[in-house]
């Protein structure tokens, strides 16, 4: 069919959140029929049964659809918010005095000031800084600090109503990467077999070496994603992609608190870092908000997203769209059409970097090897027998067109390199097949499922030694024969 075509074709993958509008099993089929590669569990809403429940689903969905769909789940982060108004929400008018007041009760706000979740927060704002609230539609001027309570003048006012966020900026806040909601929640993810964990408001690589490690002990395997939604976070962007697997590029906060005029070449910068360091690379927040109540994106929203693919973003994500949006399922269909689009457009650029530099890795050496390799000859495929699927995500990070091929017999990986830019899992089993007709059981497969065609070009790679993990060590060219 077009849809099994053109999600074949399409390089960028796409990340989305399951939520109310994406819970029954008839619209998860179209969606993941429809090109979804990643999905989202936002811990920040629903309970643990409700997540369970969620991943359930949308395994159950996959596996009827014959796909691997990764999952994704990301974690809450510090809360910080004004807590809640006796009526709701109040009005704030230009030049109004307000307050804000950790000490105050949770329900206690009215028109004069309000309480916020942020215990520090008097003791991390100063005189004339800039308070943002929801998003920076409401902004405060700091005028005095009293004990726990922060006065302000309203400078930019509007209706503000319960649990709005709250930006200083500029950065600054002192709240911790992890709660203890978020402690739990990873030991969620591990029971729930999660194939990458979102760190939000993510400072430093502290932050995320701290999660791998509660991760790991509470039996997670998945990849660690950094979200980078804090000023300090870019202050501290080297030791953040060093530590993290992922880099999660979250623009809403981050838009607020550095301000929107910089946010772009922020963008393409952290996509190209991510890149050099061999990392993976998400763009999301607001990509095509509009479709929450539209049946179609703008053309602003259209721009936002290929401009994303062009700079080499592995992966594009939907948050509200999909989760609580009128049209879930074309929302995905509108991001895989613009992905398609975006990619012919954007002429492959061969791999300079690291013509110099020295290889550490045998299986990093042959990945790159292979690359170089590919795209100087006419190459139908790239077929890699991969364990981890570290040989594959290596060869991600140069520019081609030349598909990408993960054979592999276990799920995880095939859900893991499901977010890589270029790659598709496919279903093998080196081990039940005879080691003499093992090419042929492979080009078997491939032609099977319409990856390659008789007479194209194949470059393999694989280990000697099957089963271990990192021990790729072998490329081989070979033509695709008319019998198998």
């Amino acid at each position: 069919s077009y849809a099994i075509i053109a999600r074949m074709l399409r390089r960028t993958k796409i990340v989305a959140t399951l939520g109310p509008a994406s819970e029954r099993r008839k619209t998860l089929c179209k969606m993941i029929r429809s090109g979804l590669d990643v999905a989202r569990l936002n811990f920040s809403h629903g309970t643990a049964d409700d997540h369970r429940a969620r991943a359930r689903k949308l395994r159950d969905a996959a596996e009827e659809c014959g796909r691997d769909v990764g999952l994704l789940g990301d974690l809450q982060g510090p809360k910080i918010r004004v807590m809640r108004f006796e009526t709701g929400s109040v009005h704030l008018s230009d030049g109004d005095a307000f307050f804000l007041d950790s000490a105050l009760g949770i329900d206690d706000g009215t028109s004069a000031g309000v309480g916020v979740a942020l215990e520090t927060l008097h003791e991390d704002v100063r005189e004339r800084d800039t308070l943002l609230l929801n998003y920076g539609l409401i902004s405060l001027r700091v005028e005095r600090v009293e004990g726990t309570r922060v006065h302000t003048t309203v400078v930019d006012g509007g209706i503000l109503s319960d649990h709005k966020g709250i930006n200083l900026k500029g950065g600054g806040l002192s709240a911790h990467a992890l709660t203890d909601i978020d402690r739990e929640n990873i030991k969620l993810a591990a029971e729930l077999e999660i194939d990458f964990l979102a760190v939000s408001f993510v400072r430093s690589g502290d932050d995320i070496r701290e999660a791998r490690r509660l991760f790991q002990e509470a039996g997670g395997k998945g990849l660690i994603v950094a979200k980078i939604e804090r000023t300090e976070a870019i202050d501290n962007i080297d030791s953040i992609i060093e530590a993290a697997d992922v880099i999660m590029f979250a623009r809403g906060d981050l838009g607020v608190e550095m301000g929107y005029a910089g946010l772009t070449g922020i963008q393409k910068s952290l996509i190209q870092e991510t890149r050099k360091a061999h990392k993976i690379v998400i763009t999301a927040t607001q990509m095509m908000e509009s479709m929450i109540d539209n049946p179609i994106p703008t053309r602003a929203e259209v721009s936002d997203v290929a401009n994303a693919v062009i700079d080499g973003t592995d992966a594009v994500m939907l948050s509200g769209e999909t989760a609580v949006g009128k049209y879930p399922n074309k929302a995905i269909q509108a991001m895989a059409e613009v992905c398609v689009g975006a990619e012919k457009y954007h002429a492959p650029q061969g791999e300079t970097r690291r013509v110099e530099d020295q290889f550490t890795r045998v299986d990093e050496a042959i990945a790159m090897a292979t690359m170089y390799t590919a795209n100087h000859m006419d190459v139908g495929a790239i077929v890699a027998l991969t364990e981890s699927g570290s040989t594959t995500r290596w060869m991600s990070r140069v520019r081609s067109d030349i598909p990408i091929y993960a054979l592999t017999p276990h799920k995880a990986t095939k859900r893991r390199v499901a977010l890589y830019r270029g790659v598709y899992p496919v279903e093998f089993d080196v081990d039940a097949h005879v080691p003499g007709r093992l090419y042929q059981d492979i080009f078997a497969t491939l032609l099977s499922h319409g990856h390659v065609s008789v007479g194209d070009l194949v470059v393999f790679t694989k280990g000697d030694l099957q089963g271990i993990s990192g021990n790729t060590n072998v490329m081989i060219i070979l033509r695709v024969p008319e019998e198998t």
